[in-house]
């Protein structure tokens, strides 16, 4: 074991978590399943060791959850929505009190680099302070009616239960993001974490469950745990009884949620494929920008959904750029990502290495000129043989490799010339349309880029790169993205269904529109 490990003590950490050798991939609150459903072990990308094994869930252990939701909706949606958001306060203060274990069980489970798991944790956090401020805000509005002595309002009621489907890239915060917005709005949560990082799935319910055994007005089934393969997640997304299911993962994934969900005019919260890409200006800082740039592409060993794919460079810097950034990545340090000192963690696992090595195939085939070359890692230290080199290439746009997005730390340069509308025609190319940014210093710019005429992404930044997504946002993007939004803003609105309502006070019943209709 390296000095790294050593220090880190991983076995202390899942002790903490609550974490066992062998363990049940179904909970429903406290109560846990003896499931006997396939086994899945989980070995972390970072030095190729078995963390723990979990026996995920059968349909039996689904019924049963939904079961248990159902009825637990009944007496959750009763509670008032501020009592809701000190139960919300309380599961914060256990992440605040366990944000050091998940932190580093992030970080050694997925692979991100423990600054990144702690931030994760951090944004459970955050969103939690979010969703209790929330809690004495579930507005509607009071409108005015067209018929005298009427009066006309909206409201939000509690919606059920909530199916949540996340990905590996981050295995607990895009959980938070909706739990803790929907246990607010009254309604009760079924997740289903990703298959590749369960142990994590299994830290955090143990953490709520904590929570739950505390206060009496929080039945157990107000948080219940599946994990399991893609059966899991097309039961879910086929059951009338979930009115709402937020999938985060591929574009593919989220065209199969989708499709199911709307067949049945249930509603998908789809949270899918990014292409993100930069522009950089001539007036662009680029002392200022640079680390944005780097940390953008090769942060979370770029398997960000608002990772930095694509540099779209005016021509005039184009050469300095190429020059500094190829000088930038020959600094990066690739290693054990629970060592501060590394830049670049390892990817997921050897799938995702496997898809790393193709694109860079496929994008030479179409004629990618490689500037800072890949390869998997090899030797003491890079036993898991998920370590990869993060790779700069210049290419065409319209290049196939580059419309797809390859989960992994490969960047794309792209020269534009001419104005701020050539380059954002270059960016808005794309199938995807999760976030944007572009680097100026000239204003007209900046909001030409912002107008309606400018970038297609439901997130569009200036002088900030496409990752570091805040809280107080609505997160989610446009196109094969999927459309969805979490975290901040008004997102809470697609938790809860809407009413309108209208009342008479007075001592006639006038029709609409002046209708008369006499008997």
């Amino acid at each position: 074991m390296s000095d790294v490990m050593e220090a880190t003590n991983i076995q202390e950490v899942l002790s903490q978590l609550g974490i066992k050798e062998v363990n049940s991939g179904a909970a429903i609150g406290e109560h846990w399943f003896a499931t006997r459903g396939e086994k899945i072990e989980s070995y972390s990308p970072v030095d190729g060791k078995l963390i723990a094994t979990v026996n995920s869930a059968t349909s039996a252990e689904y019924e049963a959850c939904i079961a248990k939701a159902q009825e637990a909706f009944k007496t959750w949606k009763m509670v008032p929505a501020p009592r809701r958001g000190e139960i919300v306060r309380q599961f914060g203060e256990e992440l605040r009190a366990m944000k050091e274990p998940l932190g580093k069980l992030v970080s050694y489970e997925m692979g991100k680099s423990y600054q990144e798991g702690l931030g994760e944790v951090q944004e459970m956090i955050d969103i939690c302070d979010f969703a209790v401020g929330l809690s004495r805000q579930l507005n509607g509005i009071t409108l005015h009616s067209e018929r005298p002595k009427h009066r006309m309002y909206d409201q939000y009621h509690p919606l059920g239960i909530v199916g949540v489907i996340s990905a590996f890239n981050f295995p607990v915060a895009v959980w938070a993001w909706n739990t803790a917005l929907a246990w607010i709005s009254g309604d009760v949560c079924i997740w289903k974490p990703s298959e590749k990082a369960p142990i994590c799935g299994v830290a955090c319910q143990n953490i709520m469950n904590k929570v739950i055994a505390a206060n009496d007005d929080a039945p157990d089934g107000i948080c219940s745990l599946v994990i399991g393969g893609a059966d899991i997640g097309k039961a879910m997304a086929a059951d009338k009884r979930v009115p709402l299911v937020s999938a985060t993962g591929s574009t593919r994934m989220g065209k199969s949620v989708g499709e199911v969900v709307g067949a049945r005019l249930g509603t998908s919260l789809l949270e899918l494929g990014g292409n993100n890409a930069v522009i950089l200006a001539p007036s662009a800082d680029l002392k200022m920008v640079l680390p944005a740039l780097v940390f953008g592409a090769v942060g979370t060993t770029g398997q960000r959904c608002t990772s930095t794919r694509r540099l779209i460079i005016h021509e005039s810097i184009y050469d300095n750029v190429k020059d500094v950034l190829v000088k930038a990545y020959s600094q990066l340090k690739i290693g054990n990502p629970l060592d501060e000192s590394n830049h670049v963690g390892p990817l997921i696992d050897k799938d995702a290495v496997n898809m790393y090595l193709d694109a860079i195939e496929r994008g030479k085939a179409e004629g990618s000129k490689i500037l800072v070359e890949g390869g998997v890692l090899e030797g003491e230290g890079y036993e898991s043989g998920c370590y990869v080199k993060p790779v700069i290439a210049e290419v065409e746009n319209h290049f196939q490799i580059v419309q797809h997005e390859t989960f992994a730390p490969i960047l794309y340069l792209i020269k534009y010339s001419g104005g701020v509308a050539d380059a954002v025609e270059i960016q808005n190319n794309v199938p995807q349309g999760l976030s944007s940014a572009i680097m100026t210093n000239d204003m007209r710019e900046q909001e030409e880029f912002l107008s309606h005429i400018g970038s297609d992404c439901g997130i569009a930044n200036v002088n900030i790169g496409t990752s570091g997504a805040e809280i107080g946002g609505a997160f989610g993007g446009e196109k094969e993205t999927g459309g969805g939004r979490e975290s901040g803003s008004d997102a809470w609105k697609i938790y809860m269904r809407r009413q309108t309502n209208t009342i008479n006070w007075g001592t006639d019943l006038p029709l609409a529109q002046g209708i008369k209709f006499e008997l």
